[in-house]
């Protein structure tokens, strides 16, 4: 069993904003799989499926984007499983619209949702793709910037890395970290220039 867990703020209110790019994100894979979400008696909303036999579930926590870790730490023990299962979706400020990066592990790149998740698995050692969405806010005020939608631009590039990243996703559920950077790498915009 992988689980995938998108960091969001839950709420209508949230639900487009560019903080909330990991639930979107979920959201278009169950879509794609023909999944829906359930309330569980944690803190996260769950969808389970199967790729090729193999089962996955998604993790949508009722928190708010801060608290996570919570929701990361009562899914990982109530699936019973190593952190190498967990991929952690999340929007990313570092990188543009239409960018995103996989990672087998590392720091929180100064997300908030991030650094909770490693506070509460006491470790940075988990997969996380990362989302890209700009950063076109001026001093202080990146907290309005990460809250507020997407403009009709930055959504259609930000759909487009939805739909080319599902097969890392598909990759990552049958083979783990290593299958989901192996497909990453064979991507056309990882190949070297000839």
């Amino acid at each position: 069993m992988r689980l995938i867990l998108g960091i969001g703020n839950p709420g209508k209110r949230y639900s487009f904003t560019r903080h909330n790019a990991g639930f979107l994100y979920l959201d278009n894979y169950a879509q794609k799989k023909l999944i829906s979400f359930k309330a569980s008696k944690n803190d996260y909303y769950y969808a389970e499926g199967k790729t090729a036999e193999c089962g996955f579930s998604l993790i949508k926590p009722t928190t708010y984007v801060n608290d996570s870790g919570i929701a990361a730490l009562q899914a990982i023990m109530e699936y019973n499983i190593d952190l190498a299962d967990l991929l952690v979706i999340a929007d990313d400020v570092n990188l543009e619209p239409g960018k995103f990066r996989i990672r087998a592990n590392g720091g929180d790149g100064g997300h908030n949702g991030m650094n909770s998740i490693i506070y509460y698995l006491n470790s940075d050692n988990f997969p996380r793709l990362r989302i890209g969405i700009g950063n076109k806010f001026g001093r202080g005020q990146m907290a309005d910037y990460v809250l507020s939608p997407f403009f009709m631009e930055e959504e259609v590039l930000v759909s487009k890395v939805f739909d080319d990243t599902i097969e890392l996703i598909d990759e990552f559920v049958k083979f783990g970290t290593k299958g989901m950077l192996d497909a990453n790498s064979k991507l056309p915009e990882n190949q070297p220039e000839k």
